[in-house]
């Protein structure tokens, strides 16, 4: 059985990589995520800010792959 994680994005990221990682993790796309916040903050008086700032504290980024599993650019 295989165990989804929760990690912030360090590739598909604007800020701090938390709507990149939540769309991999839901299958959703980003940008619809970062859309989403957005009117959170201008229709929720700034909370999205907050629970922005929260979700980027408690979710750890994604981890590096292991030098070996890097893909090679072909030149």
């Amino acid at each position: 059985m295989d165990v989804k994680k929760l990690y912030r994005s360090s590739t598909d990221k604007m800020i701090a990589g938390v709507c990149g990682g939540l769309g991999k993790y839901l299958g959703l796309d980003p940008t619809l995520l970062r859309l989403m916040f957005a009117l959170l903050v201008v229709f929720g008086v700034g909370s999205g800010v907050l629970v922005y700032l929260i979700l980027m504290i408690v979710i750890p980024l994604e981890p590096e792959p292991p030098a070996a599993q890097l893909p090679q650019d072909e030149a």
